[in-house]
């Protein structure tokens, strides 16, 4: 939870994790949640496990009215206000606790698809960006369900290039309507929308702008419901605007607003969606835990062969990985928010500035979550085997239904290139003083390595591992960014390596960072696994930064200059030998004999 002495830091800056040393007393970690919180968790819980899970094949079915009343249990019990101030039937709590009550909600299948797309998308712009009268208006009748929302931005020809979009805002000639015509696709809740965050151009703007649009305003017509790969329960359809009356009071925020709107949405959505994906995931290890100790073949229980405790601690690994760097994030940006308030913002501005403050790291969490629930799937299909396969089985589900998270909230590839970019961007702004520490690795790596004896006090050596990481990132970062000048945003393929490293140094420090908190909370004894869980992953992503760093390197340098780099990339991803299979084995045996994810 943030304290007052969170408010009086000095307001962490997004970004900055690549140029300077975090102190593990600075990180907020799960192990730190107070007993309220943990019963909002528990809450969202037991209804996902008591309301959703009982009925899966109806969800998926499309059960005609069943997930809006759903969504209205929910709202009867306050899950869907949780961030909402109390004055609009909300509960009024932080940053951090909203990541909670989503992660506690990530094993709903279909139904937290149309909650997310609720409580977020379709509701947050109008907290956000709403005035007065238009949050008094809508945001009761959503906190409690009685309203459903959809958020309408994409179209046919504008996907990731939202602003491209062509649906027009045509105003009256007196002034007091917008005449709404275009049309938006894959518009999840888009069934039984009550309230359609829409966004569309006026005239001839070069940005959108956003609208509240009430269902109720006639002129909206849907096409039939699509049918998708997976999450089959979700409500997606196309949405026809013709000739929609919408009031100008009706306008969100202000004219040619929308696209910014839209963006600082997506950073909510990216971290949110992080959560997710980690409530995914400790449900799938769950489910792979018991049945790997039930299902016996040749003569004992799948659970004592090593390939099957390899899978089952590789992904208590990742979602160790992926649920401590999310609530690092969600409490540097509780933090943020607590200082842009001290400093006189209003709440919902703070709350906007605060998450766009971390927009970095925001697409980090999104890319790294999303492919750690994909990797907890599929190797939890593999473990189930043939049963894994048959839709009898829960697992087939949870696999289709963890595809759509790679391209939600903007595609993994755009996100994975939105991650350098606003990094470089930051960096020629002086809002991030990257080009200084790049400078000090350049001049380093021309220098004799240092021989000094090494630390050899707990944490000190994985430490000195990721601070290499970053200056391999710098490196081959600043070296790209020097030589390539404008043409680097053409080179997806190094802009796509320099991100996979970002991610991976994020994540690992994140690791280490909880582990030496949670010591310092518990003991080295009691943390023992987690401890293995942090050291296998920094000595795993030593490996793919090497990889990423020689594939960016090869992609643009050349002759002395590449020679000298690539000789760098070794010395800063060199990590000692460690028995990553014992420590594997060690996890999955603790995983086993609690029979479910226990981390």
């Amino acid at each position: 939870m943030a304290t007052e002495e969170t408010m009086t830091k000095k307001a962490p800056k997004g970004g900055e994790f690549l140029i300077t040393e975090t102190d593990a007393n600075d990180i907020f970690i799960a192990e730190e949640w107070d007993e309220e919180q943990q019963m909002i968790a528990q809450t969202n819980m037991d209804f996902i496990k008591q309301e959703i899970w009982p009925i899966l094949d109806r969800i998926d079915s499309q059960e005609e009215g069943l997930i809006p009343s759903l969504l209205e249990k929910a709202g009867e019990l306050g899950l869907l206000g949780i961030s909402l101030p109390e004055e609009f039937g909300g509960f009024g709590k932080d940053f951090t606790t909203s990541l909670l009550a989503t992660e506690a909600n990530g094993s709903g299948h279909s139904f937290t698809v149309s909650m997310a797309a609720h409580t977020g998308i379709g509701t947050l712009p109008i907290y956000y960006y709403g005035n007065q009268a238009q949050k008094e208006q809508y945001l009761p009748k959503l906190a409690t369900g009685e309203w459903k929302a959809a958020y309408c931005l994409t179209e046919p020809g504008s996907g990731s290039d939202a602003n491209s979009g062509k649906t027009q805002a045509k105003p009256s000639a007196d002034g007091k309507t917008y005449s709404i015509t275009g049309q938006k696709m894959w518009i999840t809740n888009g069934g039984f929308a009550d309230i359609f965050i829409v966004f569309a151009k006026i005239e001839d703007d070069a940005n959108l702008s956003a609208f509240i649009i009430e269902k109720s305003f006639g002129g909206i017509d849907l096409n039939p419901e699509e049918h998708k790969m997976g999450i089959k329960g979700s409500s997606t359809r196309q949405v026809f605007f013709n000739d929609c009356i919408v009031p100008a009071e009706n306008l969100l925020g202000d004219r040619e607003q929308g696209f910014k709107i839209a963006l600082n949405i997506l950073n909510i959505g990216r971290i949110k969606l992080a959560a997710a994906c980690t409530g995914g995931c400790k449900n799938a290890i769950t489910l792979g835990a018991r049945y790997a100790n039930e299902r016996e073949q040749f003569g004992r229980s799948i659970g004592k062969y090593g390939a099957i405790q390899y899978k089952l601690a590789e992904q208590a690994i990742r979602t160790f990985a992926a649920e401590t760097a999310t609530y690092r994030c969600g409490q540097n940006i509780e933090d943020a928010i607590l200082a842009y308030e001290a400093a006189g913002m209003e709440k919902a501005e703070a709350m906007l500035k605060g998450v766009e403050q971390f927009a970095i790291e925001a697409a980090v969490l999104k890319v790294f979550g999303s492919e750690v629930l994909d990797y907890v799937v599929d190797e939890g299909v593999q473990i189930y085997g043939g049963m894994g396969y048959s839709a009898d089985a829960p697992m087939e589900r949870a696999y289709r239904d963890a595809r759509i998270n790679r391209i939600f909230e903007g595609t993994n590839e755009i996100n994975r290139m939105l991650i350098v970019d606003m990094i470089l961007k930051r960096a020629m702004k002086n809002e991030l003083d990257l080009m200084g520490p790049a400078k000090a690795v350049a001049d380093e790596l021309m220098s004799v390595p240092s021989f000094d004896e090494p630390d050899t006090s707990l944490f000190a050596q994985e430490k000195q591992y990721v601070a290499k990481f970053k200056k391999a990132v710098l490196m081959v970062a600043g070296a790209a960014a020097q030589k390539l000048m404008m043409e680097l945003a053409k080179e997806q393929e190094i802009l796509m390596n320099i991100a996979d490293m970002i991610i991976d140094v994020y994540a690992a420090e994140s690791c280490l960072l909880r582990v030496e908190k949670m010591v310092g909370i518990k003991g080295e004894e009691a943390c023992a696994r987690q401890w293995d869980m942090a050291r296998v992953f920094i000595n795993d992503a030593a490996d793919r930064i090497n990889k990423n760093g020689k594939e960016a390197l090869n992609g643009f340098a050349e002759g002395d200059e590449l020679r000298v780099m690539l000789m760098g990339i070794k010395r800063f991803t060199k990590v000692e030998p460690f028995n990553t299979k014992e420590a594997r084995r060690r996890i999955a045996k603790e995983l086993l004999e609690a029979n479910e994810y226990c981390f």
